[in-house]
């Protein structure tokens, strides 16, 4: 376990649920997701500072480099991202040397994505940073607990999603109220 009081420790451990009136707020599901959402946004926000787009820019480079060059409208559609904000999105990775656009091979009018070395390297970067932000998040559980944890959440996850698709992540980073999305 990590250097965290014992006080810490004992509360960490969680609180079971009453089903009488007057249950701690920290047995609410909704307040916990809350705030290891918030918690995990914070870090991540800090790991992905300074990169053009944040969120939007590490999801086109981690997708670009994990599957090969992607035409500009065909990774706007995948990712979520309305196509003119994608290509002001571009326009800044490109000026900062993190991808290329080049030619369609297929289709001449169209434009492939592609990182490049300098966005790589990057990637990685970022990609050290954001498990250093996980680690910080997840720190009061031990390997098997992590493992349980984002094993039971992708579950949960993938469930909400199709009983309810997220069409558009920009849709709910911009929204007041997620449940109208």
């Amino acid at each position: 376990m990590s250097s965290t009081s014992p006080e810490i420790a004992r509360s960490a451990r969680g609180v079971a649920p009453s089903v009488a009136d007057g249950a701690p707020v920290e047995a609410d599901l909704g307040w916990a997701l809350g705030v290891v959402f918030r918690r995990y946004a914070k870090a991540a926000a800090a790991a992905l500072e300074g990169l053009p787009g944040g969120p939007r820019g590490y999801q086109v480079l981690a997708t670009t480099n994990a599957e090969g060059p992607k035409r500009q409208l065909d990774l706007a559609a995948q990712l979520g991202v309305d196509r003119t904000v994608m290509t002001y999105l571009l326009d800044d990775l490109e000026k900062a040397g993190l991808v290329q656009r080049r030619p369609d091979p297929a289709d001449r009018r169209a434009r492939l994505i592609a990182p490049t070395e300098d966005g790589v390297a990057t990637l990685c970067d970022l990609e050290r940073r954001l498990r250093a932000g996980e680690d910080e998040v997840l720190g009061i559980l031990d390997e098997s607990e992590r493992s349980s944890f984002r094993l039971l959440l992708q579950r949960l996850a993938m469930t909400a999603n199709t009983v309810d698709p997220l069409h558009n992540a920009c849709t709910l980073a911009e929204s007041d109220d997620p449940a109208n999305t």
